[in-house]
């Protein structure tokens, strides 16, 4: 689920986070077109059919620029859906607006993980060091340019996890040539350990 937005500020509920928390029933009655609820925590299936679908919360919440449109004040806030809607068909209808569903292809990327809080100026500055550190490890075709104008913020907590506690990420999206140069450069070392002797 997506909502497309100019940055302001706004805190409340009618900030894209809210509308997008509104629309999986995080403040009451889901705001779309459902017939299944379902719990917070755990599957609930209701009988009547004409009850929005409440779905659960998952993460991470990725907040990007948005890459259709050339003004700078445009941002994308995505909420992404939990695996049992796997089809377009199996998820409900937004019945705001300015919610929109959108199915995003699978996708290979890298991450820059940090904790504590976050924010605009943050996230640029770790998005400059990513791609500083991609084109220092000679990632063909990599430039700062591009990571500054591609990169996505992926929060995994909810607003009141102390900061020192919260996951974040820096998401920068990979071509195939780019993700397979990572591999063959950098793959994993595998230690191999031996009980033999030991009870």
């Amino acid at each position: 689920a997506t909502i497309t937005y100019k940055k302001t500020g706004d805190k409340s509920e009618n900030s894209p986070f809210g509308a997008l928390a509104k629309y999986i029933g995080v403040f009451g009655t889901p705001q779309n077109e459902g017939d299944t609820s379902i719990a917070m925590t755990a599957p609930v299936v209701m009988e009547n059919s004409n009850k929005p679908t409440q779905i659960a919360m998952t993460a991470p919440v990725v907040m990007e620029n948005n890459k259709d449109d050339d003004s700078d004040s445009n941002k994308k806030m995505m909420f992404m859906l939990p695996v049992e809607y796997d089809s377009m068909d199996k998820i409900p209808k937004p019945t705001n607006p300015s919610v929109h569903i959108e199915e995003i292809p699978s996708q290979t990327g890298v991450v820059h993980v940090y904790n504590g809080k976050w924010g605009e100026a943050r996230n640029t500055e770790l998005a400059k060091s990513l791609a500083q550190q991609l084109i220092q490890d000679g990632v063909p075709d990599m430039t700062e340019e591009y990571v500054l104008a591609n990169y996505q913020f992926w929060g995994y907590n909810p607003p009141f996890t102390l900061p020192y506690f919260r996951r974040n990420e820096i998401w920068v999206q990979l071509e195939s040539a780019q993700a397979d140069y990572l591999e063959k450069t950098f793959k994993p070392e595998i230690k191999e350990t031996s009980n033999e002797g030991k009870k």
